[in-house]
């Protein structure tokens, strides 16, 4: 299996099963000299953990992080950093039924069909437990990418949402409600549905929006490597995301062009934000807001309908611990794959303009190597 690595200069690699002894990942390309804050990795890692409402799957893992390279005296070395998360909670008999069966809008059918075999273990490496690893390397990435500051919250549970989040400037409730919306009133409504649905066995699909603030000009490159499209390709890599829209995403293609353009400012910012902070593929300075668009958990608690590794039709339910929906854990890994893009693309600016500056020099001091070299042969032939 390919494709397990994330991110040009800064990035990472992960491993590891959701039943297996342990995931973790390898960090590559972090400069030396950054102050791991382990505190502030744990709180991410806290927020994305199981267990930790009754609006979750239930499974309970510490999801605590063990450094095995690359950081010393709590300083990164600017090697490698590898780390370990060991999986604690594993109840593989939950997935005995399943050896021979395929769930539906599962991976299961896919995997085996692609490679021969499958761990049915939860799922795996489709497991969205491997999302843990990308909180830490995120985590690690937003110290790299300060002051650049990125907000992500639940904004829409099944029929309930929030009108223009992206322009919502409070963000203290977030972490004050297992639903982690920022308006009180709303956030009962959604954990209310949660749970009601929940009862029913059933799941709920929602949206995750995100706001990052602070962003200098610059970062992206304007072909493959569009700011937002990148974004679109962390985000989408998430398990169990079915969309993407930033800026004025879908809505925007209703409008004319002389209501969607963003008209300047003497200093270089936009009376509008149509764009999303993103123009040509470039940050232009403004605020990057985007949606993220998960679907229902496709594990539910009732009887479907569906086929066996031979074929056959077969009667199949969920078993064990799941999410009865899926955006409040996926806050903390939305803004850890933004941070994980910024980081990479951060260090990759490097690259543009201080050689440009340095070209720029070379030229003149050869420039003026020339020059001199003319005069002095002229001198000594004259």
């Amino acid at each position: 299996m390919s494709s397990n690595s994330f991110g040009k200069i800064f990035s990472l690699t992960t491993f590891g099963e959701s039943h297996g002894s342990a995931i973790g990942g390898v960090i590559d390309g972090c400069p030396a000299g950054i102050a791991i804050e382990i505190e502030s990795i744990q709180k991410d890692l806290n927020r994305r953990k199981p267990g930790q409402s009754k609006i979750v799957t239930q499974r309970k893992e510490p999801d605590k992080v063990e450094f095995l390279s690359g950081i010393f005296d709590g300083i990164t070395t600017g090697t490698p950093i590898g780390f370990l998360i060991k999986n604690t909670n594993q109840k593989s008999k939950d997935y005995s039924h399943i050896k021979e069966n395929y769930r539906p809008s599962h991976a299961d059918f896919v995997y085996d069909k692609k490679y021969g075999f499958r761990d049915y273990r939860g799922g795996g490496r489709s497991s969205a437990r491997e999302t843990a690893c990308r909180v830490v390397a995120g985590s690690i990435a937003k110290l790299l990418i300060k002051p650049i500051s990125i907000q992500a919250f639940v904004s829409s549970v099944g029929n309930i949402s929030l009108n223009n989040p992206h322009l919502i400037n409070d963000y203290s409730f977030i972490e004050q409600n297992p639903v982690r919306c920022p308006d009180k009133e709303v956030a009962l409504k959604m954990e209310n549905l949660i749970k009601e649905i929940r009862k029913k066995g059933d799941t709920v699909g929602g949206v995750v929006t995100c706001v990052i603030k602070n962003m200098p000009v610059g970062l992206g490159e304007p072909v493959f490597d569009k700011l937002h499209a990148q974004i679109a390709k962390a985000m989408l890599s998430i398990n169990a995301v079915k969309g993407f829209e930033y800026g004025s995403g879908f809505g925007g293609c209703s409008l004319l062009g002389s209501q969607h353009n963003d008209i300047f400012n003497s200093d270089g910012t936009t009376k509008t934000n149509f764009s999303g902070g993103i123009q040509g593929g470039i940050s232009n300075g403004m605020d990057i807001y985007f949606n993220v668009g998960f679907k229902p958990v496709a594990t539910i608690m009732k009887n479907q309908n569906s086929i066996n590794t031979k074929g056959d039709a077969v009667k199949i339910v969920g078993k064990g611990r799941h999410d009865p929906c899926v955006v409040p854990r996926a806050v903390p890994i939305v803004e850890s794959m933004a941070a994980l893009v910024l980081a990479d693309f951060q260090l990759r600016n490097n690259n543009s303009k201080i050689w440009h500056e340095k070209a720029c020099i070379a030229l003149a001091n050869f420039n003026r190597n020339v020059f001199w070299g003319v005069v002095r042969c002229g001198y000594d032939t004259i």
